[in-house]
């Protein structure tokens, strides 16, 4: 049976960083009330220069690095993003172009918002164990700062920029849960629940919109919906979730995270936990996690870890990955 393996990790954060107190100076609001509420310090945001594609192209060049590969060995590149350079082409036929891939190479974008990377994850997933492709690199990068209303404090103090990329290399495996690799992939959606989280705009209708969020329901919806995916990646793969090393979630309120960690009966050593200093960048969010695990050295080969992710849409999925 092919797997899809996990062989290299990247990350890219801007430079430009806005803590609480600096939003404090132009909104009213404070830090201890927005870290109350949802665990986070501060956020990075893109330069006026700097566009969605330059940072999914700087953290796939680190995934390349870290797997030590080229990107003429590579067979397809999927991006996950709400925000694209442009509304065609893809964000992912720049970065193609950027990175120097072969001619002919598969590039496209994904759109299901946070949810995003572990959609992406599970297609690129698909064309590896359908033997139709080697190595797929698998990115996750947004500026969710340029769609923000910064008068609007219920949504302008959870967001930041930021890209995350992963290799995914076809390994065999014996079809079990011992194999390394994806695992399993659960994807969800309800549309009748859209208007909780969304933007005031498109191109068909006014132009680019702002961020609204109905945020008590959206939370709500999150507990709901992480619960119940989790439950099924468990059911799915026939594990206790005893069985889980590592818990690797969509970084969007900590409250959230933590309700998902105690679900699982872990530590919250085995939570990886970055919403504190990246606040929510959608899609980028669990590569930047999995980068930041990867950092530190956290994962070892064999462990099992479950990356998770509910967004607008209302999208929700989970995947379970053995390292």
């Amino acid at each position: 049976m092919i797997r899809s393996a996990i062989i290299g990790v990247g990350g890219y954060l801007p430079k430009n960083i806005v803590t609480n107190h600096d939003l404090a100076k132009k909104i009213d609001t404070d830090h201890d009330w927005i870290v109350q509420r949802t665990g986070i310090h501060q956020r990075h945001v893109a330069a006026d220069d700097e566009k969605t594609s330059d940072m999914a192209l700087a953290a796939a060049q680190k995934a390349l690095t870290h797997a030590k590969l080229t990107a003429d060995q590579i067979d397809g590149i999927i991006i996950a993003t709400t925000t694209p350079d442009l509304t065609f082409p893809a964000t992912a036929a720049t970065v193609q172009a950027k990175l120097g891939m072969r001619s002919g190479t598969m590039a496209f974008d994904v759109q299901a918002v946070c949810s995003g990377f572990v959609y992406a994850l599970a297609v690129a997933n698909n064309f590896i164990a359908m033997g139709q492709m080697k190595r797929i690199v698998v990115i996750g990068a947004e500026t969710m700062t340029r769609l923000l209303d910064w008068n609007d404090r219920t949504t302008c103090v959870l967001f930041g920029d930021g890209a995350g990329a992963v290799v995914l290399e076809a390994v065999n495996g014996n079809g079990d849960i011992s194999d390394r690799g994806i695992l399993s992939t659960h994807l969800h959606s309800d549309g009748q629940h859209q208007d909780l989280l969304y933007t005031k705009g498109g191109p068909t209708t006014e132009g680019i919109g702002k961020i609204h969020m109905e945020g008590r329901d959206v939370f709500r919806h999150a507990v709901q919906r992480l619960s119940e995916v989790v439950d099924e990646t468990l059911a799915a793969n026939g594990i206790d979730k005893s069985a889980i090393d590592w818990l690797v979630p969509h970084q969007a309120n900590k409250r959230i995270i933590d309700a998902t960690g105690e679900k699982l009966g872990l530590s919250a050593d085995k939570v990886i936990l970055t919403v504190g200093q990246h606040g929510n960048t959608s899609a980028a969010s669990v590569p930047l996690a999995l980068a930041h695990g990867v950092e530190k050295n956290l994962f070892k080969p064999g462990d099992l870890l479950l990356l998770e992710a509910m967004g607008a849409g209302l999208t929700w999925g989970a995947a379970l990955v053995r390292w």
